[in-house]
């Protein structure tokens, strides 16, 4: 699969939203758009994560520390690691996680069967 304008962008937060790129049967990489001012509240997923910033600045919430991350860095994330995000300034990033996400391809699929490709 790969990205194009028959995925939806789907919201996973005030001013967040995500698209999947593509997905195999270990990995699965999704582009993420965030606002300025926007945060992802802490969450943890059993996925190995890279975040990879393709443009703007943002920090990450790892473990109790913070890492301020912009254009062209990235961060690896462990299985069930709790994190957080807020976004600094817009920004756009490259997730990567393994194994795939299943619930964001359940959410992909319901959103297209209600006709909402952003």
């Amino acid at each position: 699969m790969s990205e194009n304008s028959q995925l939806p962008w789907v919201p996973i937060a005030p001013g967040i939203k995500r698209r999947t790129i593509t997905t195999g049967a270990t990995m699965y990489q999704m582009r993420a758009e965030l606002e300025a001012g926007s945060r992802l509240p802490e969450h943890q997923h059993p996925q190995e994560q890279i975040v990879h910033v393709l443009q703007g600045r943002l920090r990450l919430f790892v473990t109790g520390g913070a890492h301020e991350l912009a254009t062209g860095e990235s961060f690896y994330l462990a299985g069930n690691v709790p994190h957080a995000i807020e976004t600094l300034e817009d920004s756009k990033v490259l997730d990567t996680f393994s194994p795939p996400r299943e619930d964001y391809l359940t959410l992909d699929a319901e959103a297209r069967s209600r006709g909402e490709i952003l």
